[in-house]
């Protein structure tokens, strides 16, 4: 982490401007349903409050693409945002229009301002030069908090870091550190576990891999391509056709690295993409044509959980399983408990895995769980975040 983070410059009295992930759920009376990425905030907002800085929040909040619509308003995160500062919060209901401008032109020390949804503007996502520049205006500093946001090179996450001093907050250089040490200074034995659909997703995550770890699980529906690609017959798994030959040449690859690659033994396959479907546990050599692959067997799970336990570090990204229905969610229920209960330092790369955790009761017990999915999984990748790339070197 090379980066300067908020510690690292005087905010006293500044304005700051504050990149947030407040990409958070609601349901139809537009109330939060899960304030993880508030809460994720909550140290870099403190932190500021406590230097008596002005603080400008910015966000985004689902996909409007580029017009107002009402069902992605802030306006309930400010509400919950309240709630857990315990302080008031003023609400912009708009980013670079006169209701915005005049609550930061009279904002005082100590309070906070959330502007509303910047992706309401096309400019946004399309890194406009000139919405960068209003939204820069506003401030003195610039701060990201956004990990979840930081591949992309957008207005508010890169943008406005080319007109004022930018620098991390407390929450990206926390998904740094992690992340980072994980990648080039683990404690081996280093373990990663990869799952989800698409084995191309996850090409430049297994490339990139292959030259830090000591071994890679791979289950998910990516498993059932790399069987395929190994010869097995995989009846109507979801298979990848396109990647089969890469897929091939990353097991040539790891072979010639000396990492193991551990692809399921047995699978749990289904009549049909069914919560009630017919099931029946298969070796991996046997599936059965017509039938599909939507979880990880039991060999597999004791296979894979005995690796989990040998490490020292873990890092996990990708369901093993359709884990949101009942019948396809032991395999991925087992590596969560098995990361659990390790001494391994265990690190969850966000989206379904994260999700996955929460849902089986063992968030708590894993040493750092990433708040971006797509920021994680190009971070393992070896990518450069462009929202990273934008702040200041220390």
């Amino acid at each position: 982490m090379n980066k300067k983070t908020v510690k690292d410059i005087d905010v006293c009295g500044k304005k700051v401007l504050v990149r947030v992930d407040f990409n958070v759920p609601l349901n139809e009376k537009r109330e939060v349903t899960d304030e993880t990425r508030i809460v994720a905030a909550l140290p870099t907002i403190e932190y500021l409050l406590s230097q008596n800085a002005k603080i400008i929040l910015c966000s985004h909040l689902g996909r409007p693409k580029g017009e107002f619509k009402p069902e992605f308003s802030l306006a309930p995160v400010a509400q919950r945002l309240e709630k857990l500062l315990n302080r008031k919060i003023t609400f912009a209901a708009d980013v670079i229009g006169p209701e915005a401008k005049a609550a930061v032109e009279n904002i005082k020390e100590g309070e906070i301002v959330l502007l509303e949804n910047v992706r309401f503007h096309k400019e946004e996502t399309k890194n406009d030069p000139d919405f960068a520049k209003q939204l820069a205006s506003y401030a003195d500093i610039f701060v990201n908090d956004a990990f979840g946001t930081c591949h992309r090179a957008h207005a508010s996450t890169a943008g406005v870091a080319d007109y004022i001093p930018a620098v991390a907050g407390f929450l990206i250089g926390k998904e740094l550190d992690f992340l980072g040490n994980a990648l080039e200074n683990p404690v081996r034995p280093f373990v990663a576990i990869l799952g989800g659909a698409k084995v191309a997703d996850k090409i430049g995550v297994i490339n990139n891999l292959i030259n830090k770890v000591d071994s890679i699980i791979i289950g998910g529906g990516m498993a059932y391509t790399f069987l395929k690609a190994k010869g097995n017959e995989v009846g109507d798994s979801l298979v990848d056709e396109e990647s089969i030959g890469l897929s091939l040449d990353l097991l040539k690859k790891a072979e010639e690295k000396g990492v193991d690659i551990f692809l399921p033994v047995d699978a749990i396959e289904a009549d049909k993409f069914d919560a009630n479907a017919k099931t029946q546990v298969v070796p991996v050599e046997h599936m059965s044509a017509g039938w599909m692959g939507l979880d990880i067997g039991p060999a597999t799970r004791m296979l894979f959980t005995d690796k989990i336990r040998t490490a020292k570090t873990v890092v996990w990204n990708g369901p093993m399983g359709v884990f949101e229905m009942e019948a396809f969610a032991e395999g991925t229920r087992a590596v969560a408990k098995a990361m659990a209960e390790s001494e391994a330092v265990t690190i969850i790369g966000g989206g379904d895995s994260a999700a996955a955790v929460k849902i089986f009761g063992y968030a708590d017990a894993m040493t750092h769980i990433s708040t971006g999915g797509g920021a994680s999984l190009e971070f393992l990748e070896g990518k450069e975040l462009p929202g990273v790339a934008a702040l200041l070197d220390k």
